[in-house]
């Protein structure tokens, strides 16, 4: 099905993973935390019960480096019976802080296609995560000037997607998502009547899947980088 972008007149863009590289620290993440408790459980069942913990606990923390911290010592606590050492548990905190201290790294193209479109779009920013984490993101990347507005949702559903799109006064009709995830960045704009182009990154969280059926009769456009979106729109 071809998209139809010709009413467009804002673009949102996803940050993690659409603008710069995030998804891959936390695998490197959750491979470190699995060799420092390997003496309690094999990689993949330390891997399964992490993702379940960190599920558990997105109600109270939310998105972000900061709740993943905070699971990986519940889980660590967990899985040793509460027999691990303080020494470790700094070294699980180490690997959250090293998380959020790692440089920016813009992906291919992304600022130079931001500048295209900055000149015939208003350009905002709608991406889940920590708050303070998101921010400190955004002004190290370099991009916040081809922005008009930057939104750290709680959640990426349809309903905050309509209450971002009416506190902006931006009519669904005239906006267009660009992201990663088809959960998170693609259906719920689909679903208020909004376009969306997913650009796939070679890494996903697997709470961000969805299933085939989920995509039946959805029109959307894919696409293998972001600069690939000026043939589109200009």
């Amino acid at each position: 099905m071809a998209v139809d972008f010709k009413n467009i007149k804002v673009i949102g863009f996803d940050a993690d993973d659409t603008l710069w590289v995030n998804e891959t620290y936390f695998r490197d993440a959750e491979q470190e935390f699995a060799k420092l408790v390997s003496q309690f459980e094999t990689p993949n069942k330390i891997d399964q019960e992490l993702y379940k913990m960190e599920i558990n606990n997105l109600p109270l923390y939310g998105y972000g480096v900061k709740g993943f911290m905070l699971s990986m010592v519940e889980m660590a606590l967990k899985i040793s019976n509460y027999s691990i050492s303080n020494r470790t548990i700094e070294k699980v905190l180490n690997i959250g802080k090293e998380m959020l201290n790692k440089p920016v790294e813009l992906l291919e193209c992304v600022e130079e296609t931001l500048k295209v479109l900055s000149n015939d779009y208003r350009l905002i920013v709608a991406t889940k995560g920590d708050l303070l984490d998101q921010e400190r993101k955004l002004e190290k990347s370099g991009l916040l000037n081809y922005f008009h507005h930057i939104e750290v949702l709680s959640e990426k559903e349809a309903s905050n997607y309509s209450r971002l799109l009416k506190h902006l006064d931006i009519n669904p009709a005239e906006f267009l998502m660009v992201g990663n995830s088809l959960k998170s960045d693609i259906l719920p704009l689909l679903e208020i009547g909004a376009k969306a182009v997913h650009i796939p990154f070679h890494t996903t969280w697997q709470h961000e899947t969805v299933k085939n059926n989920e995509l039946n009769d959805v029109d959307y456009l894919t696409l293998e980088h972001i600069n690939e979106l000026i043939t589109y729109l200009k």
